[in-house]
């Protein structure tokens, strides 16, 4: 049984990499044409992204709170095609379709030779963003370790093509080896990893389990954080990438603050381009003081009797 998965991998990889050979725009639409099917076809990714949009934006109204779902999931398709150009094409080909604000407080932040910690969230265009700043600064990335033994091979070897080293989230060992160093470690921030080492904190008007982890790395060889975002215009097929001001008193000593304080710049992003943020993730499945878990579905019978 491993064996035909494992051949069915090595042939879902072996079409990812001829997808990447295709023009820019003809992938594009591939990915929007994707992202619709997979709206379809995956009601569970469905009702979780349909949930996290009337948690966040309650301001909208039924119509507009589904037409941002289906935004949600063409932009989660063409993203699939944008981690096939990350992880088989030259990052060179796309530099000019990139714009980059703020590299001077990289740059700033570099400088001092203590580490860098560059603060990430899961936007849509992750994988592809992470090889377009490698056009014009050295860092480190934190990724988590895949299940399945091809894809883990094949993701390592598309990303340590790009960059200083590939490090598994749960190698502290490593991350803090690299800051004393003085390297740049890309960290992304923004998942529910459940309470052991996280902190409740608002995130979009609800209550989010934050990770404490940024306010930590930082805080082994004082070293300087700020905040990265990345955006595609799918009109242009183009990207932009933004760099934060160095991120004043941070860590703060106090880390429910502290991810307050991320939390707010991660959503104030997030609020330029919705659409592309990995909404698909069950942010708020973890829950203060025992509340129910909103993803849960009503049963057919507690529908009817609603009804």
């Amino acid at each position: 049984m491993s064996r035909i998965k494992h051949g069915l991998t090595y042939l879902g990889i072996t079409v990812i990499r001829l997808l990447a050979m295709l023009p820019l725009r003809v992938q594009f639409r591939l990915g929007g044409l994707l992202g619709r099917l997979t709206y379809h076809l995956a009601p569970h990714r469905r009702h979780i992204a349909e949930t996290n949009v009337r948690l966040c934006f309650p301001e909208l109204d039924d119509s507009a709170q589904q037409a941002l779902v289906r935004d949600i999931f063409r932009s989660t398709g063409i993203s699939a095609m944008e981690t096939a150009m990350a992880w088989f094409n030259d990052p060179e080909k796309y530099r000019s379709r990139v714009t980059v604000e703020g590299l001077e407080n990289l740059q700033a932040a570099q400088a001092q030779d203590k580490g860098v910690l560059l603060i990430g969230a899961h936007f849509s265009t992750l994988d592809l963003a992470g090889c377009l700043v490698a056009l014009f600064a050295d860092f480190d990335v934190m990724y988590k370790r895949s299940k399945n033994p091809v894809i883990e091979a094949s993701m390592r070897k598309g990303r340590e093509r790009h960059f200083g080293a590939v490090i598994e989230r749960r190698d502290t060992r490593q991350v803090m080896r690299r800051l004393r160093q003085g390297r740049t470690i890309w960290y992304a921030a923004d998942q529910d990893y459940g309470p052991q080492h996280s902190v409740f904190a608002p995130f979009f008007g609800q209550q989010a389990a934050t990770i404490v982890a940024a306010s930590r790395l930082a805080r082994i060889n004082d070293s300087p954080a700020l905040l990265i975002s990345h955006f595609r215009d799918e009109r242009t097929c183009t990207w932009s990438l933004r760099f934060s001001p160095i991120i004043e008193g941070f860590p703060s000593g106090d880390d429910i603050q502290d991810a307050t304080r991320i939390n707010a710049m991660i959503e104030a992003e997030i609020r330029r381009h919705p659409e592309q943020y990995l909404w698909l993730h069950r942010r708020f499945k973890t829950r203060p003081n025992g509340e129910q878990k909103p993803y849960r579905k009503k049963r057919r019978k507690q529908r009817r009797e609603a009804a």
